[in-house]
């Protein structure tokens, strides 16, 4: 790939904001490349974050041909910056691309720009505890057509934006609401793909809950409505009071989180018993309410760890051991943050330093 960088101009150039929400605020630079049909990738450019000008009859306005994934650059005590298995990151983001026909990208063409970029931003990487420096990979088709079908031309993106904690209450229990009568992707669907589709189906959803006091939505299948997939935007797993910890299987309806694997990994190195089982939504919340189950924490790159202290489920309330943050959750958040953040050893060689 031959990359070309572009000098920011004075008036392009701002400093990473003190108060840090989650996706509000971004760096001064991006990365864009141009695909078209007989040419393929080409135009790759680090260069001022701007705006986008768009034709209405962009193809992706009418017919929603994206996708987008989502990493982090974590700063190190030494000052420098890791990046956390963003190879794995580049390789979901082909498969997206490709269930939802579009050109996949050369995969160290990918690492190379995002590496890149967070270099000449490293800036942006915040010290403070808890921060991190949000990568937002993202295609789209942009052929300017309204017939239905698979655009010719897209254009690929890499912006920055440095968070705090995705939750505001940071690493502490979050309530859940069940839905019972809407679902956000079936097995054979795009559920597997980071396309946005799958998140503005669970927007309705969302906004009931979050006016009912619950900050997340926990999706069931979407054949039977029995079995549990995922919580919002991120994977789930239950801590057993005999030290399981049980995740719901790949079924193809369920994005494959790093995270989540990450936690698979890291749990069984730890000496857990970790599986990957059905989990059927009414014998999960009777063995809440006997204290069988014990723990209960969503996975994902956005809230890293996220536990649960409550579960709403046809308008009665499930909780976990008191809404308190468990001793296995505690742990695997403490080591994986750990490693992301350069303060433990990576005995998985998941980290990649960026030298700043």
């Amino acid at each position: 790939m031959e990359l070309k960088i572009l000098p920011l101009e004075q008036q392009d150039q701002k400093a990473i904001p003190k108060q840090l929400g989650f996706g509000t605020s971004f760096s001064n630079r991006m990365f864009v490349q141009e695909y078209s049909a007989g040419t393929g990738w080409h135009e790759a450019t680090i260069g001022p974050y701007r705006p986008l000008s768009l034709d209405p009859a962009t193809a992706v306005l009418h017919y929603a041909q994206e996708i987008f994934d989502g990493t982090k650059a974590y700063r190190r005590p030494d000052g420098g910056v890791n990046l956390f298995r963003p190879w794995e990151n580049v390789k979901r983001f082909n498969a997206s691309a490709t269930r939802m026909a579009m050109p996949t990208l050369d995969e160290n063409d990918h690492l190379e720009a995002i590496v890149k970029l967070v270099e000449l931003e490293s800036d942006w990487v915040p010290h403070q505890e808890g921060a991190a420096l949000y990568i937002r990979p993202f295609m789209f088709a942009s052929q300017v057509a309204l017939g239905v079908g698979a655009s010719t031309d897209y254009k690929h993106l890499v912006i920055l934006s440095p968070v705090g904690p995705y939750f505001k209450g940071g690493f502490a229990p979050v309530s859940v609401f069940i839905s019972n009568d809407h679902r956000r992707a079936v097995k054979g669907g795009v559920g597997a793909a980071k396309t946005g589709g799958n998140y503005a189906a669970s927007l309705m959803v969302g906004e009931q809950a979050k006016a009912q006091g619950y900050a997340q939505v926990l999706w069931l299948d979407a054949i039977e409505g029995r079995f549990v997939e995922e919580v919002g935007a991120m994977n789930i797993c239950f801590v057993y009071a005999d030290g399981r910890i049980v995740t719901p299987p790949l079924s193809g309806s369920i994005l494959p989180g790093i995270t989540r694997d990450s936690v698979i990994t890291l749990g069984r190195a730890l000496g857990y018993d970790v599986s990957e089982s059905a989990v059927e939504v009414n014998d999960t919340l009777a063995d809440i309410e006997s204290g069988n189950i014990v723990e209960v924490f969503g996975c994902g790159t956005a809230a890293v760890i996220a536990p649960v202290g409550r579960f709403g489920y046809k308008g009665q309330d499930y909780v976990i051991s008191d809404e308190r943050v468990g001793p296995v959750t505690t742990r695997l958040y403490d080591e994986l943050t750990g490693i992301q953040y350069g303060r433990k050893e990576d005995r998985f060689g998941w980290t990649q330093t960026i030298a700043v």
